[in-house]
């Protein structure tokens, strides 16, 4: 039987007590693992206080601090599900989440008190609100006030392995976030996997950067550190200057950051007195790192990067691209995570009609680490996750293929495929041409309903260019087939984008 969240850290505790768990300068916090512990229970305490039961939802709006930190473990105590909101959202989507959701408590800060009173008044669910930050408003309570009031026992809640650890709403780039429920068990599975991928030991330090309410950084980086007794030192928000002092001061071994706060470091590190040379190794997400950046990275920093490639929905680390095969595979998403195995079928296909190495197709997991389901979502629930030899296989909605030494290379989302007289059209490819002009801020392709072809390749561009000097880019460009080019240019100010800064291309086939 796996431990839960919960006993993961007190199993850290018995091991290394005084070792350093959580250090955050901005608050100047310097907690060992007792004492992170001690806390914890403090804190779940302290929910208990306010109502919170085992199965209650707990929602967070907070950027990184120790406090998202501590309500994640103090959830994992109570047996409650932790629910954490990206601190961009607005009020209606806030309201929607956790409505949704049926959150029970919410804890807030000084950047999210607008958006979170604007959504007050909408939501159904919430009974208490925590503000952790200084002069709580009238209708919340006071975040340091009822941790210090609240007993440090162990809850006595009793966690399994199946309970419901958190409900992680994905970035609604097709429609409206859905609820990705995890258990205790896909977690400590995650941790292991991660931790070994990573080679991460007791005697590294991590650095948390990257936004602590998305999986990536939370389940990534964060818990495995815990897992194994590692130190954690967190920053509020990114600044790429502030983390190349503090890869200095905290002598940093390994960093976890998306490519574009890579290139954010690479391009500052000329400009910042820093000794970086404790940096070991380089992890990143969300997208691959292009050569350029990878090459600066390199040169400034360490000459060891590891690449995980998933989603939300599946822990969300399903491939990793290992410091050996970054240049030689170089835009590839890797090899598939310890335990995990991949396949490559036709979109919708049944899991074990495989296609042969180089065919695009929908990519689908299967591992250990898999979602329990989307929240109040049956019809997702059956179409995502599907029975076949003995396995569950998730159904990802990405399109690549698997080159002839078994990587993984992502070709686009299966929504965004446009099939534009009889043949595929892969909407990435096209964007990527015209981003290659330099005038270009912003691009997004989409199919159009055509008469004759059924849809037609559009683009949706930002920038100081002009339709016809666009058209006579793309014809003269070798690195996309004449089908494929653009039929129309629409030029707008900004394209519609999600809070995490995604583009939501189905509001544009919407227009």
């Amino acid at each position: 039987m796996y431990p839960s969240l919960r006993d993961t850290l007190e199993l850290t505790v018995e091991k290394y007590p005084d070792r350093d768990a959580i250090v955050y300068p901005r608050r100047e916090q310097r907690w060992t693992y007792a004492e992170f512990n001690e806390k914890a229970n403090q804190l779940a305490n302290a929910f208990a206080d306010l109502g919170v039961e085992k199965g209650d939802r707990v929602s967070t709006m907070l950027f990184n601090g120790s406090e998202i930190v501590l309500t994640v473990f103090a959830c994992a105590k109570l047996g409650a599900v932790f629910n954490p909101l990206n601190y961009r959202l607005p009020s209606g989507e806030i309201e929607y989440i956790l409505n949704d959701a049926e959150s029970r408590l919410l804890l807030f800060e000084e950047g999210t008190r607008d958006a979170v009173a604007g959504a007050r008044e909408g939501l159904d669910t919430v009974e208490d609100y925590v503000f952790v930050d200084d002069e709580a408003p009238e209708f919340a309570s006071d975040f340091y006030q009822v941790l210090e009031n609240a007993s440090s026992d162990r809850p006595d809640t009793v966690v399994e392995e199946d309970d419901a650890y958190a409900f992680i709403y994905t970035s609604g780039t097709t429609g409206r976030p859905k609820g990705v429920v995890h258990e205790h068990r896909d977690m400590v599975e995650h941790n292991l996997i991660c931790a070994a991928e990573a080679g991460l030991g007791k005697d590294d330090i991590g650095l948390s950067v990257a936004p602590l309410y998305h999986c990536a950084e939370l389940h990534a980086a964060l818990f495995p550190r815990i897992q194994v007794g590692a130190t954690t030192v967190i920053h509020h928000d990114f600044d790429p200057a502030a983390v190349l002092q503090a890869i200095d001061e905290h002598e940093i071994t390994k960093l976890f950051a998306p490519p574009t706060m890579w290139n954010g470091m690479a391009q500052t590190a000329d400009a910042v007195d820093a000794d970086t040379s404790s940096l070991e190794l380089g992890l990143y997400g969300a997208a691959p790192m292009p050569e350029d950046v990878l090459d600066a990275c390199m040169e400034h920093f360490c000459d060891d990067y590891l690449q995980a490639y998933g989603m939300t929905e599946i822990g969300p680390c399903g491939t990793f691209q290992h410091p050996d095969e970054q240049i030689p595979k170089q835009g590839s998403a890797g090899v598939p995570a310890l335990n995990h195995d991949m396949r490559i079928v036709d979109p919708d296909a049944d899991p074990d009609a495989e296609l042969e190495r180089g065919e695009i197709g929908e990519i689908l997991f299967s591992g250990p680490c898999t979602m329990r389901e989307y929240w109040n979502r049956p019809e997702a629930t059956a179409e995502s996750l599907r029975e076949a030899d003995g396995k569950e296989w998730y159904y990802t909605g990405d399109l690549g293929y698997r080159d002839e030494d078994g990587f993984l290379w992502v070709v686009d989302r299966k929504d965004d495929m446009i099939i534009s007289g009889g043949e595929n059209v892969y909407p990435t490819e096209v964007e990527n041409v015209l981003f290659s002009h330099p005038d270009v801020v912003e691009a997004a392709v989409v199919g159009e309903s055509h008469d004759e072809w059924g849809e037609a390749v559009v683009a949706y561009v930002v920038g100081d260019v002009d339709e016809g000097t666009l058209e006579q880019y793309v014809r003269d460009s070798t690195d996309l087939a004449d089908f494929k080019r653009p039929r129309k240019y629409y030029f707008v100010e900004e394209l519609p984008k999600n809070p995490s800064g995604k583009v939501q291309k189905f509001k544009l086939r919407e227009e």
